[in-house]
């Protein structure tokens, strides 16, 4: 019934409204994508471009030079830029993994596990997301302290591990999950554990892969804020880190921080692409209702 309904609202739609929508559409992804093109445009520029006003959209000439003085200027570095690239991928990565894994098995108890304080432990996961990290980062130094971890990777990842965004996102569609689905997993011997990974992760695919999506972003792109307070060693430092040290070069490096904006651009948006694909497949097709 529903399905003749929506087919009828579609064909009583004229082509004038479609192309209304359409430009209507188009105008406002053109102007949400600007940021993106001007970035791309001018990793590409010569430097005369990039400084020409009225600043130009696209690039008229395009070179690499930005990228080759970007590699002129690693190739001077005691530290080799394979060691930079390491530390992002492999905080990144850990820190990703760890958030997805710990926030959802915290969130399976809270959300499908009635026990004494629940909701209390609750309320303290949701209280917390009203602080920001700037104001919680002095006792998080002291404890980062105290556990004798700075200047240490962990430095970086256990914080990350334990944010509580993932956590209450997890949280609240696991409670979509039927209870009658999972009672049945029980009445057939399934543990607690096998439950937990091979029923609840799979239906809440769409929330842990949002939550890769925005834990990545952030180990990649605030990872040169977070190393700077925490690791002092240049060895453990990240691509990030080095790249603002690129760009406090001045005027003279404006070319090859074109060019660090749009590598550091590249990994995130490209992650975010391949994720939302799945995210979209997956919330078409693993709808469940009790």
């Amino acid at each position: 019934m529903n399905m003749k309904l929506i087919m009828k609202k579609r064909l009583n739609r004229s082509w004038a409204v479609d192309l209304l929508l359409f430009l209507l559409l188009g105008s406002v992804a053109f102007f949400m994508a600007i940021p993106l093109i001007f970035t791309i445009s001018n990793a590409f520029k010569p430097i005369d471009e990039i400084f020409v006003f009225p600043p130009r959209m696209l690039v008229r000439h395009p070179t690499l030079k930005n990228f080759t003085d970007l590699v002129n200027i690693f190739s001077d570095s005691w530290v080799p830029f394979s060691r930079y690239v390491f530390n992002t991928f492999f905080i990144a990565i850990t820190g990703t993994v760890g958030h997805v894994i710990i926030a959802s098995a915290a969130a399976y108890p809270l959300a499908k596990i009635r026990f004494p304080g629940r909701n209390f432990l609750f309320s303290i996961v949701v209280m917390s997301l009203m602080f920001t990290a700037y104001v919680t980062q002095v006792p998080n130094y002291m404890t980062i302290s105290w556990l004798n971890l700075i200047n240490t990777y962990w430095a970086i990842l256990l914080p990350s591990f334990g944010m509580t965004l993932g956590l209450y996102l997890m949280k609240q569609f696991m409670e979509q999950i039927p209870d009658a689905l999972l009672e049945a997993a029980k009445i057939d011997g399934a543990s607690e554990y096998r439950i937990f990974w091979t029923i609840v992760m799979p239906i809440v695919k769409p929330a842990w892969l949002t939550l890769i999506i925005f834990s990545l972003q952030s180990l990649w792109t605030n990872g040169s804020v977070t190393s700077h307070k925490y690791i002092y060693s240049e060895q453990l430092k990240t691509v990030d880190y080095v790249f603002g040290q690129v760009a406090s070069g001045g005027l003279v490096r404006t070319g090859p921080v074109a060019a660090v904006t749009l590598l550091m651009m590249a990994v995130p948006i490209t992650v975010f692409i391949v994720t939302q694909s799945n995210i979209i497949q997956t919330m078409s097709t693993s709808g469940l209702k009790e």
